[in-house]
């Protein structure tokens, strides 16, 4: 087991794909850098999602416009990196049932389109076309975006790991962050190592690693877990992810079986109850899937901001740096935060 090194100029806190974008980034610029994991590299949020990345957020241009800019990097990334990814477009569709939904699209379209978001609104009948499953008649209209697209995070995470490793990173895994000193020491069962700067990227842990280091980041973890339906009875073809904007009930297909989401029982609620609302949406909007039954396909922790807005920012009192609040689409948004973290890190 090799020890840490006793200087660097920067120590990212966290493996997934948000810490190993900052890794590679800090990395390729130049920046001498250490990154702490305190597991495997990728065995937080970052290898228990939907294994999607898109660029249309309802309500959320901003969101969209990082996850535009990291979407580019993504299609450049075995050029950057030397990994390729494998993205396959499956594109995503949002179903609106109030016709609140579709005010809202509209009034947010301009700002979407300014974002470089890609989006339409489409009727009952295009919908069905592009999810055979859904039945025309529960839906007004929808929200198509094509730019949608299937990737393992893991290869994300693993390709920036190498690339962050090739430009001279050190990367340490199974090492957890007990202490951080004021002068940015920072302490593990492994050693300490001082920086100039820390960067934390810790996912769900982020809120208690800021605190060792007296920054307060109020953020809470957020279960999501992820469920198989049974085996279709008539097959399905391979569908987008397709998202109820009312319940926030997501589908996509997955090999012969179709994966659910719909965050996890509410605080008193039964699961028993939880995963009768979901078969209730199911049954009104896909009847093809009525009476299916629900598998626990796996499940994690995101960390879950305010308002659902990351914090991407620096501690106006020392040189400790984050990312974090992605509340599940960390993906979606990893290259630009990785990019954001390393301007802000070497303005100064």
């Amino acid at each position: 087991m090799s020890a840490l090194p006793a200087r660097a100029d920067a120590v990212v806190i966290g493996g997934g794909v948000i810490g190993t974008s900052a890794a590679f980034h800090l990395a390729e610029a130049g920046v001498d850098t250490v990154l702490l994991e305190r597991g495997g590299l990728g065995g937080g949020a970052s290898a228990h999602t939907a294994g999607m990345v898109r660029t249309y957020f309802p309500g959320r241009p901003d969101l969209g416009q990082r996850a535009v800019r990291s979407l580019h990097a993504y299609h450049d990334f075995a050029r950057r990196t030397g990994t390729p990814l494998g993205l396959r477009r499956l594109g995503f569709l949002a179903l609106f049932t109030d016709e609140r939904e579709i005010a809202d699209f509209e009034a947010g379209r301009p700002d979407q389109k300014d974002a470089g978001v890609e989006v339409e609104l489409i009727g009952p009948r295009e919908a069905a076309e592009l999810v055979p499953l859904l039945d025309e008649r529960s839906v007004l209209a929808a929200a198509w975006s094509p730019e949608a697209y299937h990737v393992d995070g893991l290869d994300i995470v693993r390709g920036y790991a190498a690339a962050a490793r090739d430009r001279g990173a050190r990367l340490f895994t199974h090492t957890p962050v007990t202490r951080i000193d004021d002068d940015n020491t920072v302490h593990t069962p492994r050693g300490s190592v001082t920086a100039d700067a820390v960067v934390c990227a810790a996912g769900p842990w982020s809120g208690e690693v800021a605190s060792l280091a007296s920054v307060d980041l109020p953020l809470t973890p957020h279960t999501m877990e992820m469920l198989f339906s049974d085996v279709p009875p008539a097959r399905h073809g391979e569908l987008p992810m397709t998202m109820h904007a009312a319940s926030g009930l997501r589908i996509r297909s997955w090999k012969d079986r179709v994966l659910l989401a719909m965050g996890a029982p509410r605080d008193g609620e039964s699961r028993e109850a939880w995963l009768g609302r979901i078969a209730g949406h199911l049954g009104t909007l896909f009847p093809a899937l009525a009476g299916t039954g629900l598998h626990r396909a796996w499940s994690g922790d995101f960390d879950a901001s305010p308002g659902n807005t990351a914090f991407i920012g620096e501690d106006p009192a020392r040189r400790f740096l984050y990312a974090a609040g992605f509340t599940g689409a960390g993906l979606c948004q990893a290259p630009a935060a990785g990019e954001t973290l390393r301007d802000l890190l070497i303005a100064t």
